[in-house]
């Protein structure tokens, strides 16, 4: 079992990755923007799924300070709307593994980069 954070304002894929996770057995902690999940980067997750474009705090904000604390470590997939090679630069300089477009994959290919990056159980 895997901890996997989710931060994303669609609350339509969310729930699809949601569903798919915790039927997998992994612990899932869902935020709609990167304020809220400030609070939750203090803990250990083994994965994080990241939107940019978000109300609040966008996704290069939190990446920056997913960087300071306990998750530095951890494998940051941010997906985005945003076409951006600027944006796209400044997310892998900043921690993330990878940089994908929402309208290139499916939900069936997200979860496949998430077995990518997840610890494999004994």
């Amino acid at each position: 079992m895997a901890r996997i954070l989710i931060v994303d304002d669609d609350v339509l894929s969310t729930k699809i990755y949601l569903a798919k996770l915790n039927n997998d057995h992994h612990e899932v902690v869902l935020c709609q923007n990167g304020q809220d999940a400030l609070a939750k980067i203090i803990t250990k997750f083994d994965l994080v799924l990241l939107d940019i474009m978000m109300p609040k705090m966008d996704g290069i904000a939190l990446l920056k300070e997913i960087q300071k604390g306990p998750n530095r470590l951890t494998p940051v997939l941010v997906y985005t709307n945003l076409i951006s090679e600027k944006v796209k630069q400044e997310a892998l300089a900043n921690g993330a593994k990878e940089f994908l477009l929402k309208a290139d994959y499916s939900p069936a290919q997200i979860l496949a980069k998430f077995d990518q990056y997840l610890p494999r159980a004994a």
